[in-house]
């Protein structure tokens, strides 16, 4: 929100009219409406150099600590993720920056008259409109020829080879973990998710893997071979070689092509987030210096001040709420591991939500240990598992003894609360709650609690 409530109205509106569309997780197996309208537009997808990030797990926090490093570096940036969490206008960044509610709807109005002239040929032709996403899409790369920017970097919605953002011809492709996701649009067989991810690869490019399962590997690197890319390998070329838990991050080093990087510190928790910024060094050596070393005191500045809103993020203290995006298995054994790291508390209580095309059963059995108590609740999505239904696969996780539920997410934050404190013996760390299991929940919690 702003202080100027006509630009806050004017966003309003326009957001309605997009969001009207078919939702970003319904999407074709084409890329024929985008292409259409950014051919009108001039092509502005080709103006500035690329890099390109998809995976599983990972993307954003990866996608924003690439563009923090080359922002350091004197480029002008531009940087596509998604979800938002508090405004759409977050999902398009210049300079590390979202959109102004006014920039934001001059862009729309930019693009518009394209965008429905090409509704209609789909129309015409028996087609949809292009989707919420494919619009989203369109502005950014828009947006980011007219700022100008030197580099942007777009993070895949879903998928990878029909992916809306798949129009772009990348310079770095960066692949993060590949595991099970959004199965009921891209497979269920690891070997045909991978598939998917690696259709980002363009002839010639740099792709910047992470670890993979043999299976999934197996596949990226065909891909690669076939598209002639360079490919820098987490385990082979690329490695985290120390790590250790600092006040407020952790303590890095990390080898890359261009040498090692020591005592980085990164004010983000968790081995896997120290991954991601490895891959994210390895992503700015190939664009920047064709694999080579990258100053040491750029990428100390622009890692030490990264950050990743959302993921394992401190919201409210006394006592200490976290919130953490994690909506898959993966996801969660991620953030299991990083909080029994980082964090130490004499109880903790989860509020947990899930949308209901996941596997509720697989992203509650991480956290068990963790958690002395959950309290099972839901977001204001359509998709959200209902909460009796959730309260059934959470039994079956934690005993029924430990399992609460409220149908309002402020109602849950405040159960877990009173659960919490009033089990400790007054030590001001001793009681803490995390607030998981979708980005919806994530997003709405920090609404509430004023970290949004």
């Amino acid at each position: 929100m702003t202080d100027d409530p006509r630009a806050d109205e004017a966003l309003k509106e326009v957001y309605a009219a997009i969001i009207d569309r078919a939702p970003e997780h319904d999407f074709e197996p084409t890329l024929d409406r985008v292409l259409q309208v950014c051919e009108l537009l001039g092509d502005p997808q080709r103006a500035y150099r690329v890099v390109h990030v998809t995976g599983t797990n990972g993307k954003t926090s990866t996608a924003r600590a690439v563009e923090r490093l080359l922002r350091e570096h004197g480029l002008r940036t531009g940087r596509y993720t998604s979800p938002h969490l508090s405004s759409v206008t977050e999902r398009i960044s210049v300079d590390g920056r979202p959109l102004t509610p006014e920039r934001f709807v001059e862009v729309w109005q930019d693009v518009a008259p394209y965008v429905h002239m090409v509704d209609e040929r789909s129309r015409a032709a028996g087609g949809p409109r292009l989707s919420f996403f494919e619009v989203l899409t369109v502005m950014a790369f828009a947006a980011f020829a007219d700022a100008p920017v030197d580099v942007a970097v777009v993070e895949v919605g879903l998928g990878g080879t029909w992916d809306a953002t798949n129009v772009v011809d990348a310079d770095v492709a960066v692949l993060t973990p590949v595991s099970h996701d959004h199965e009921r649009w891209l497979g269920h067989d690891l070997v045909d998710i991978a598939g998917e991810k690696a259709g980002i690869l363009t002839d010639g490019c740099t792709l910047v893997m992470s670890e993979q399962r043999p299976e999934a590997e197996g596949v990226i690197l065909t891909a690669a071979a076939e598209k002639g890319a360079r490919v820098l390998r987490e385990g082979i070329d690329l490695q985290v070689a120390a790590r250790d838990v600092a006040v407020g991050g952790q303590l890095l080093a990390l080898r890359t092509t261009g040498g090692l990087y020591t005592d980085v510190f990164v004010p983000l928790h968790g081995e896997h987030q120290a991954r991601n910024v490895l891959l994210a060094l390895a992503a700015c050596e190939a664009l920047l210096r064709d694999g080579g070393a990258l100053g040491a005191g750029a990428v100390e500045t622009a890692l030490g001040t990264l950050d990743s809103p959302g993921r394992l993020e401190l919201v409210r203290s006394s006592p200490t709420v976290l919130v953490d995006a994690a909506h898959n298995p993966a996801g969660a054994q991620a953030l299991a591991a990083a909080m029994e790291e980082a964090f130490t508390f004499e109880r903790l209580v989860g509020v947990v939500g899930v949308l209901d095309d996941k596997d509720a059963e697989q992203i509650l059995a991480p956290l068990e240990p963790l958690l002395d108590e959950v309290v099972v609740t839901r977001s204001g999505s359509p998709r959200s598992y209902g909460v009796e239904e959730l309260a059934e696969v959470a039994v079956e996780v934690f005993g029924e003894d430990r399992v609460h539920t409220a149908e309002r997410l402020d109602e849950a934050l405040a159960r877990a609360v009173d659960l919490a404190e009033g089990a400790t013996t007054g030590s001001p760390t001793g009681a803490g709650v995390l607030v998981t299991g979708s980005i919806t929940v994530v997003a709405e919690a920090r609404v509430l609690l004023g970290g949004g």
